[in-house]
């Protein structure tokens, strides 16, 4: 199953391991747990840090096929059930470096916020190997566990837990139980897992709103897509004291597997991207606030930012990169559904729906991209695209056409999505060129209508168009003086990587531009203002 290859790597990773770590697997009968154990002995042999034991642990595990694992001799609290191949050996390695002594690459208020909570909280993540948005949840959650002894985290691969996945009616990964109860269906993040802690942990946790806890700085840029990215880098090389806000390095992007028009790369995927993206930034000085939330912008000569950890950060520019989420139909059964047959990853959730018959409603490039992605899995895809013509690229439509399982309706109209049983069983449409009502039954629909900007947490601030886009000009320059926006938050056309990463560069200059001429007075000001305040904190 590990190539020589990959395990000549993992001897790398482990060679500077500071504790030991112990796999202690359940024993019992299963079908795949010879394939398991060799698994399991392949990895440990790439070190004298790392054994395996078999031994009965009185209820701790699951079944044969799950083991946890040990850090000098004490349980971390992460459990694996199933064997972690696929995209989650990454979350498994990551768990062998980080339990062994690998510090966390987690800011200091989030891990304050994770030991602060006081309660026990055990939870399950179902994954599917296919999956490439799940390792990002299964790894947050270990380090969870490893911060906070109340705090367990277990990996369940669905493919060998059919039973568990028919009981709660799981059609989407990764699926979220807490204490056995559904804490997050369908696609979850990394930052809304921490939100969800911010609840539960005690005031204590949160960091004081009355200092800030950073110096000045010379530009915040929200948002850690290509367009963010983009902005730190310019805005580091000029010098700059640089810090970057986002929920999750790469954003929309790490949802994004087929990337053939980067000019330069002739095919890559968003996870490689967005990778790409962290290290180029990591060979600049930028203070990274990954995982928090934008709660409140202030403007006016200073800008404050204030974050979902309770942080306040003080700076002389601000820009915006916070791109768009995906947009929702806004019919009837579409919200009950989803993770129950409604679902907007075909990537992700697509291998569920193997061998049934599902819709994409959408015709744009993302749209037939997901209908190309699901020919290869699913009976049959239905395409329904509101307007009279497909919006996607033409090499895109030739190659749906070409496929005999996949059906395109122009000019139709979504009205309903109906379930049968909890589960999605129909789609009732509109043929607007008759005006006839329509119903097809399907197990599965995937939603790939467009995107919707994250302006919202801008309140009034800056201007924005009726569809929320910030309305800049040519310099990426916003309503507010020291407030620029790039990407696809704003009213730029054509919602491309290579555009975004443009736009981003852009505004970085204006921004610099900005300071050259006012950045001396704002720092001048900020000090004189604050001084009494600074000198207690210092």
């Amino acid at each position: 199953m590990l190539t020589n290859e990959i395990l000549q790597a993992v001897k790398g990773y482990t060679a500077n391991m500071q504790k030991a770590v112990t796999f202690v697997l359940q024993t019992g009968e299963h079908e795949k747990r010879a394939e398991l154990v060799t698994f399991l002995r392949d990895i440990s042999k790439q070190s004298e840090h790392i054994q395996l034991e078999e031994r009965d642990t009185d209820g701790l595990l699951r079944s044969p096929i799950s083991f946890l694992m040990q850090a000098d001799g004490v349980d971390t609290g992460i459990r694996f059930s199933g064997i972690p191949s696929g995209h989650e050996f990454n979350s498994l390695i990551l768990a062998i470096l980080h339990a062994s002594g690998t510090p966390l690459k987690l800011d200091d208020s989030v891990k304050k916020i994770i030991a602060g909570v006081e309660e026990e909280l055990h939870f399950e993540v179902f994954i599917s190997l296919s999956c490439h948005n799940c390792p990002d949840v299964v790894q947050s959650l270990n380090q969870f566990a490893l911060l906070n002894p109340n705090i367990s985290s277990e990996m369940i691969d669905g493919g060998h837990y059919q039973t568990m996945i028919k009981e709660r009616d799981i059609q989407g990964v990764p699926s979220v139980y807490l204490n056995g109860e559904l804490f997050a269906n369908g696609k979850v993040d990394t930052a809304q897992l921490i939100d969800k802690l911010i609840q539960r942990a005690p005031p204590a946790a949160l960091a004081s709103s009355d200092q800030p806890s950073l110096p000045l700085q010379d530009v915040i840029i929200i948002g850690g897509g290509p367009a963010g990215a983009s902005a730190a880098i310019y805005s580091a090389r000029k010098g700059l004291k640089v810090t970057l806000i986002a929920d999750r390095i790469g954003g929309q992007l790490k949802d994004t597997m087929g990337i053939e028009n980067f000019i330069s790369v002739t095919k890559t995927t968003g996870p490689e991207l967005s990778g790409a993206l962290q290290s180029h930034m990591n060979e600049y000085e930028i203070t990274f606030k990954e995982f928090l939330r934008v709660t409140e912008v202030k403007g006016g000569d200073i800008k404050t930012v204030t974050l979902s950890s309770g942080e306040k950060i003080f700076t002389k520019t601000l820009i915006i990169a916070t791109g768009a989420n995906w947009r929702e139909l806004g019919v009837p059964g579409e919200k009950e559904n989803v993770g129950n047959g409604v679902a907007y990853c075909p990537h992700c959730d697509g291998p569920f729906f193997k061998g049934k018959d599902v819709a994409v409603v959408g015709g744009g490039n993302s749209g037939i991209e997901a209908a190309l992605d699901l020919a290869g899995m699913v009976k049959s895809v239905n395409v329904f695209e509101f307007m009279p013509d497909l919006k996607a690229d033409q090499v895109l439509v030739d190659k749906a056409m070409a496929k005999s399982n996949i059906t395109i309706h122009k000019n139709v109209a979504t009205k309903e999505i109906t379930a049968t049983n909890g589960k999605v069983s129909a789609i009732e449409y509109i043929d607007r060129a008759t005006n006839t009502e329509h119903s097809l039954k399907l197990d599965g629909i995937f939603v790939q209508i467009g995107l919707i900007p994250n302006s919202v947490f801008l309140g009034d601030l800056v201007e924005k168009t009726r569809f929320g886009e910030v309305v800049i000009n040519e310099k990426c320059q916003t309503s507010e003086a020291g407030i620029f926006a790039c990407g696809d938050v704003t009213t730029v056309p054509y919602k491309q990587i290579i555009i975004s990463m443009g736009e981003g560069s852009k505004a970085s200059l204006s921004s610099f531009e900005y300071l050259m001429t006012e950045g001396d007075r704002l720092e001048e000001l900020f000090y004189s203002e604050n001084a009494e305040e600074l000198a207690i904190a210092s």
